[in-house]
């Protein structure tokens, strides 16, 4: 199965654990036969190989979310990056050029479009697989796959198809609607849209080159920049005759608020934190190293990460989003190529993170004009490089980094530091890069 999975969103929804770095598919809240947490990007690929071992996966995805992909599936699994964001139907056109000139997919070959974030069991990939049958089987079109309703939701686009068949023609698309036309929608039939679509890579690349100008892979890359932001479902669904939808009657769930999520939870608290016996249905998630009480709460969620803390009804957990876009927009947390930071203090003129490498892992060469640095060892192995002086640090060294000088570290073993920056001017903009010296 060649399946394209689409890996985007800012992550406001799922704020204070995402943010505009750190994507709601990559937080690890979930727990696997191992009983350890997992991210919804890790937790799908792992069912997509349990169904198809042999599966080609291909994530479409920006440059932001690149090094936080590598960090949780390794670099096993093809990435296709959007040079800059343009919405879903450049990017699946980008990924499927991708799959015919980098991966050397026949063009005959059928091909899946998946969103990364659906909190399903393995019989939704075993439905892709029947999808991929069709697909190669059954016509050069569009199939897609819409799961069965088991209540109205407000939350979700719905598919109306022409009958009750388990494949059959689409008659209309219909957008997130209230709860009352939504159950209306139900009585005639509707299927959820899960976003998931089939063709064959030839018929979607003939479709695209329609639209757009361009002669393979290299070429669009060059032009995306230009290209418009435009949706799938606007550029082809809504204008594209003969449209069929499988039928997919497991359970399927679009994790994209809290109160969502928290029904998916196979436990009320994450992290360190307890309750009195005169809390009811409440669930906590608690990313950092602090202890959380709650006392006499009810139908409530409290969320603790580096970002800040939510405390919320579970209703009103839905309508996050413009509370978080009037907050600073600074992610106080994010992985990185060779690890992670977590911002612990900002002043007017300083700000203290805490940085931890991977063994065998370093930063860019690179320099900042406005600000000096210093980092405090706090455990670990490494090397240092100052203006081309190379260095062995452990624990308790201290590195000064004046404005202007050129530096980088390297992890033996997993380092830990404490780094200081002070200066007129602290942004990420402010850094120069230098080709790589360890």
């Amino acid at each position: 199965m060649n399946i394209i999975l689409l890996s985007g969103g800012s992550g406001q929804r799922l704020w204070p654990l995402s943010n505009n770095i750190r994507s709601k598919q990559f937080i690890k809240l979930f727990r696997n036969n191992d009983g350890n947490c997992e991210s919804m990007m890790q937790r799908v690929c792992r069912q997509i190989y349990e169904v198809d071992p042999k599966a080609n996966i291909v994530i479409a995805t920006s440059k932001s979310q690149v090094s936080e992909i590598y960090n949780q599936v390794g670099d096993s699994i093809a990435v296709c990056v959007e040079p800059v964001r343009r919405n879903t139907f450049p990017a699946i056109t980008l990924a499927v050029s991708y799959l015919e000139d980098i991966a050397g997919i026949d063009k005959d070959e059928p091909v899946i479009v998946c969103p990364v974030d659906p909190y399903v069991d393995n019989d939704y990939f075993e439905a892709m697989l029947r999808l991929e049958q069709i697909v190669r089987h059954d016509g050069d079109g569009i199939v897609l796959m819409g799961a069965e309703p088991v209540h109205p939701s407000d939350k979700y686009g719905y598919i109306i198809p022409s009958d009750n068949s388990e494949l059959s023609f689409v008659r209309e698309f219909k957008e997130k609607p209230d709860m009352k036309t939504a159950a209306e929608y139900i009585s005639k039939g509707a299927l959820w849209n899960c976003g998931v679509l089939g063709f064959k890579l030839r018929y979607l690349l003939e479709k695209s080159h329609t639209m757009i100008d361009f002669d393979g892979y290299d070429s669009l890359v060059r032009q995306y920049t230009d290209m418009p932001s435009i949706s799938f479902d606007y550029a082809v669904l809504e204008r594209e005759k003969g449209i069929r939808v499988l039928r997919f009657g497991g359970a399927w769930k679009d994790i994209g608020t809290w109160n969502t999520f928290v029904d998916s939870m196979s436990e009320q608290i994450i992290g360190q934190a307890v309750f009195d016996d005169t809390c009811k249905d409440i669930h906590i998630v608690n990313e950092l190293n602090i202890p959380v009480i709650c006392m006499g709460l009810n139908d409530m969620i409290v969320v603790v990460g580096n970002d800040g803390i939510l405390v919320t009804d579970k209703e009103q957990s839905s309508k996050i989003k413009p509370y978080v876009e009037r907050l600073d927009s600074r992610a106080r947390y994010a992985e990185k190529s060779w690890g992670t930071f977590v911002i612990l203090d900002v002043q007017e003129r300083a700000m203290t993170v805490k940085v931890s490498i991977r063994a065998g892992k370093k930063m860019n060469y690179h320099s900042h004009n406005y600000r000096n640095e210093i980092w405090a060892v706090l455990s670990g192995d490494g090397e240092s490089v100052v203006d081309g002086v190379h260095r062995t640090i452990s624990a308790g060294d201290v590195v000064l980094l004046p404005a202007g000088c050129k530096h980088t570290v390297r992890a033996i073993t997993e380092l830990n530091i404490i780094e200081v920056q002070e200066g007129e001017e602290i942004t990420v903009h402010d850094k120069l890069r230098y080709e790589q010296i360890l």
